[in-house]
């Protein structure tokens, strides 16, 4: 990664600083505050705790409803267990950021799912947050106060933590000990430009509102984050920044890519994809799902591999695809609504966040994190 001028890199630090300072701790603020006066939601975790070797790295832990806390039975004491990774750049962004998917997602299919943090960057840039996330995974497998079932545990993330969650699902010390990776809408390689990417996805005026903007709302902040995220002079293409060049057997050995059709990283997702399938890998010129809207609330999930497929390959590992069509980056995050001010939007990204829990909870408990009879 080539040196910025320095008045791009005082540029960068400023809105960093004033994003990382300002605008999230006052956030932070008004959400702390909010709880004297608001009773929690539904939503919210029912414990968050910290590890002594991260101790500014606080996790929310989500309890399935039919779980006893108080008497837990031998029967129940031990559960499929989700670990999730927040986006936002690697710069920005929190745990609770999710609370809403956790929740849902652990009371549909009876997981103990526990929200993972790691430091931003600039202030800790790669590789920190990647070994973050190690040494957070190892604490909760081995917290005897949780009731982690370790034979059954998988990793998901969401954009920078898809990409934590391939590049930690990688280490040693984590190998044999995932059974699975779930990455939403990853960054995946570093070595394109983001331009090239932007070029890649699929743009549908027809749509209306914020879907139909003519450039990807993302490709504005990239260059801050790579800046705050990639120190100068790094290989781009280190599996570690870049999982794309990891090899097959360096994962677990079942993955489930979902991605946004209206995405600039698609592209990227789809490719990497391909490449852990044996399948044909992508042109990084191949534009990504079709043209014509596909409806309200509708995934494709047979029938087209441009947005849904599954590979089992001789060995049992299996890798799954699937592109939700017609929507953006972060539809399924708590802010959606907020961030685009389109209702009609919303009203999809809510149905396909449902349907798309529903899927990877179904994938994780009918293959790699089926309980043994």
């Amino acid at each position: 990664m080539p040196s910025l001028p320095l008045t791009e890199r005082l540029r960068f630090a400023v809105v960093a600083f004033l994003w990382a300072k300002l605008l999230l701790k006052s956030m932070h603020m008004y959400s702390e505050a909010k709880k004297y006066f608001v009773s929690p939601g539904e939503k919210e975790p029912d414990l968050v705790k910290t590890y002594p070797v991260r101790k500014s790295l606080a996790v929310r832990i989500f309890f399935p409803p039919n779980y006893d806390r108080s008497n837990p039975s031998p029967r129940s004491a031990k559960l499929p267990t989700l670990l999730t990774i927040h986006g936002g750049g690697f710069v920005i962004g929190q745990p609770n950021d999710n609370d809403s998917w956790n929740r849902a997602f652990a009371k549909r299919h009876s997981f103990l799912v526990v929200a993972l943090n790691y430091a931003k960057a600039p202030a800790s840039p790669f590789p920190n947050a990647v070994h973050d996330i190690e040494a957070l995974v190892a604490c909760v497998l081995a917290d005897s106060t949780l009731p982690v079932d370790t034979e059954r545990v998988a990793l998901g993330g969401w954009s920078a933590g898809g990409n934590l969650a391939l590049a930690a699902g990688s280490l040693p010390s984590l190998r044999g000990r995932l059974r699975a990776v779930v990455p939403f809408y990853p960054v995946v390689d570093f070595v394109p430009s983001f331009a090239l990417k932007a070029r890649a996805r699929r743009y549908k005026p027809s749509l209306g509102g914020f879907r139909a903007r003519e450039t990807d709302f993302l490709l504005s902040m990239t260059d801050l984050f790579t800046w705050a995220y990639v120190p100068a002079g790094q290989r781009c293409d280190n599996p570690l920044l870049s999982p794309f060049y990891l090899s097959r057997a360096d994962l677990p050995p079942n993955i489930f890519m979902v991605a946004c059709e209206l995405d600039m990283l698609s592209i990227e997702a789809w490719r990497m994809a391909c490449k852990l399938a044996g399948k044909r890998v992508p042109g990084l010129d191949e534009v990504v799902g079709c043209q014509e809207p596909v409806g309200k609330g509708v995934l494709i999930t047979e029938g087209d591999e441009r947005f849904a497929w599954e590979v089992t390959l001789e060995d049992g590992s299996r890798y799954k695809w699937l592109l939700v069509p017609d929507t953006i980056h972060g539809f399924d995050q708590d802010h959606i609504g907020e961030f685009t001010k389109d209702p009609v939007l919303q009203e999809d990204a809510q149905i396909k966040t449902a349907k798309v829990v529903d899927m990877v909870g179904q994938w994780l408990l009918d293959g790699p994190l089926k309980a043994e009879a």
